[in-house]
């Protein structure tokens, strides 16, 4: 049985896991390539990497050209555009950081006629959104065998918009910065201008030019631009009442020589000068140079007293004309009689100014005037200044005349400081247009004594309570000064119906802190004035507004009438100007000869003494008659080849 079951059982079959065979790349079967096949596929990689890199670069390129296309405009674009550059020209501030000058950046259009199809249309389109550019020049601009042409220099945002819309190829803009000032007219003749490539051509521009240009810190001006618009309007108004053909006028510190204002009319607009005229152009305040008249009796009176020549308590004869061979000098309006110093100065006498200077002599004269800086140019810092004139042989009728302000010719800025002196204590601080810290206010010159300074002050303010300046009276701020009106040269002549009114100021007279000066030129009559056109009609009336609308501005506390301050002793001994007692036969001051043994001295307690002020009104000292108090006529001289003696008018 088990045999045949075996035999019956079917063999098997066995199966076994079999290992995967590997695929075998043919080509690794092929031998190693040798050297030279090596090589050569060494040299076709480098190919392929090579190809590859300089692929890179020109996508980077390319798409580099196309971002800068698409962001920024391209040298083949119809509207070409500059890269703005930084305003590089500093401001110009006043002393309060009011901004008189400023940089602004515009861009200005140019073109390339090469690419230019059609001028002709072209120009018509320009013409159309730009008024001021002519079809005809501009056509023929653009039709130029150039690559480069300006067409309008700093244009407006409008402007330029309009350009851009025109879409003409060929067009193109280029950033640039404009000056600007946004005080217009007001501040012309100080600030200056520049040209369209902001170089300093006038004024501080000019001046400074160096410090402004490329400057990161702002100029900073002793300008106050609210004391230079009263100013600038107050001028304004009496040109226009009496009909003048111009006016000057400054204030400064005179403790500081700052200039606050500084204001010529006519002005001009600073953004566009080449429309104005060369009358406007011009600085009257510091280039022109005229004969100021009776002004120069300030300085006169200064070096009398200061030389001891006379005293407050002196005087002259001024009841005739000086008779100078076939000329002679006499008063407007005279007294006819002996008149004292207060008097002379208050009355304005060219007699009694003329004999003064005549005790004194030419050589004294001389060299007070250049003390004062009346005889040297201006220092302040403007390209616009003009030179004095005077006489170069300096003879006995010149010392005469310019005791009176005729015969030297200077600029207003020469006689501000010079008034600042006489006022302030004797101090000459020239004027400056920089403002000026504590530290950096400079020391000044002596040039007359304190005590002659004090006395002074009573006859400036003299003159405005009782003189020829009243209509510069500012109630409570003691404003005290001198009127001037001098006929105008005209050849070797003089014109005896063209004037320049002038009037010098300073206040307040306790204790003086600024000075003024303003200048008319030929006024006209007028109803008003009764048909005078004096400086006291003329140029008082606009110091007296000046200071009322000025000194609260500046902190100046009005004093009060009553007050031990506002009294001058000098009223007392002269009768106003326009009153009946002035044309009296006899002064309020005696006339006094030099005390002898014989004689009571003049400053005693004698009740028949001559009358002495002893008061200290304005800080003054005593005062007291000597021997040179009185003059006598000087003897007539040969005939001079003057041209003709000027008759000074206040």
């Amino acid at each position: 049985m088990i045999r045949r079951l075996r035999g019956n059982t079917q063999p098997q079959t066995s199966y076994k896991a079999q290992r995967a065979q590997p695929v075998i790349n043919p080509i690794a079967l092929q031998p190693e390539p040798d050297g030279v096949q090596r090589r050569a596929l060494e040299v076709s990689h480098n190919r392929l990497m090579l190809g590859l890199g300089l692929f890179t670069v020109a996508f980077v390129v390319i798409a580099a050209r196309l971002a800068m296309v698409t962001l920024m405009p391209g040298d083949h674009d119809a509207m070409r555009v500059a890269v703005a550059p930084s305003a590089d020209r500093a401001d110009i501030l006043d002393r309060n950081g009011v901004v008189l000058a400023t940089s602004l950046t515009t861009a200005s259009l140019y073109a390339n006629p090469h690419q230019i199809r059609n001028p002709d249309e072209v120009a018509v389109q320009l013409a159309d959104v730009l008024a001021d550019l002519p079809e005809g020049p501009t056509a023929a601009k653009l039709a130029a065998d150039k690559s480069f042409i300006w067409l309008k220099r700093n244009l407006t945002p409008k402007q330029q918009q309009a350009v851009n819309r025109l879409g003409v190829p060929g067009l193109y803009f280029q950033y640039e910065t404009k000056r600007v000032y946004p005080q217009g007219n007001l501040t012309a003749h100080v600030v200056g201008f520049t040209d369209v490539d902001s170089r300093g051509l006038a004024g501080v521009e000019r001046s400074f030019d160096d410090v402004l240009a490329g400057g990161q810190r702002p100029l900073t001006l002793a300008i106050d631009v609210r004391i230079q618009h009263i100013l600038h309007e107050e001028i304004s108004r009496a040109m226009t009442d009496f009909t003048a053909i111009g006016g000057a006028g400054m204030v400064m510190d005179i403790q500081t020589g700052e200039l606050l204002a500084m204001v010529s009319l006519p002005d001009f607009d600073p953004a566009r000068p080449g429309e104005a005229t060369a009358d406007a152009r011009f600085n009257r305040a510091t280039l022109g140079t005229y004969e100021m008249g009776s002004t120069f009796k300030l300085f006169n009176t200064a070096i009398g007293l200061d030389t001891g020549t006379t005293t407050l308590a002196g005087g002259y004869d001024a009841t005739h004309a000086i008779k100078i061979g076939r000329f002679s000098i006499d008063d407007y309006h005279g007294k006819h009689r002996w008149l004292s110093i207060p008097e002379i100065f208050t009355y304005s006498s060219n007699i009694g100014s003329a004999k003064l200077a005549d005790a004194f002599g030419a050589e004294v004269q001389k060299t007070y005037l250049q003390r004062f800086g009346l005889l040297a140019k201006s220092p302040v810092e403007l390209a616009e200044v003009g030179d004095p004139q005077y006489p170069k042989n300096w003879k006995r009728v010149n010392t005469m005349t310019i005791a009176y302000g005729h015969g030297v010719s200077v600029a207003p800025i020469q006689v501000l400081p010079a008034v600042g002196a006489v006022a302030n204590g004797g101090i000459l601080r020239q004027a400056t247009l920089l403002k000026r810290e504590a530290h950096e206010v400079a020391t000044g010159t002596r040039v007359i004594s304190e005590q002659v300074s004090a006395q002074m002050r009573q006859l400036m303010r003299l003159v405005v309570q009782v003189g020829t300046g009243k209509k510069a009276n500012a109630p409570g701020y003691l404003v005290g000064g001198k009127t001037g009106t001098a006929d105008k040269q005209v050849g070797r002549g003089y014109s005896e119906n063209s004037r320049m009114a002038v009037f010098v100021a300073a206040f307040p007279m306790s204790a003086p802190r600024y000075a003024a000066v303003v200048l008319v030129d030929e006024p006209k009559p007028n109803a008003h004035s009764y048909g005078y056109a004096t400086a006291g009609w003329v140029a008082a009336p606009v110091i007296g507004a000046l200071v009322q609308r000025m000194a609260p501005l500046m902190g100046i506390s009005p004093i009060p009438d009553d007050s031990p301050l506002a009294q001058n002793p000098l009223v007392a001994m002269v009768a106003d100007y326009d009153s009946a007692a002035s044309k009296k036969a006899k002064s309020k001051v005696i006339q006094v000869s030099a005390p002898t043994k014989d004689s009571p001295a003049a400053d005693s307690d004698n009740d028949d003494a001559a009358p002495v002020f002893k008061a200290k009104p304005f800080g003054a000292t005593p005062v007291s008659a000597t021997s040179s108090d009185v003059t006598t006529p000087p003897a007539p001289e040969a005939p001079l080849e003057t041209g003709g003696l000027p008759l000074a008018v206040e």
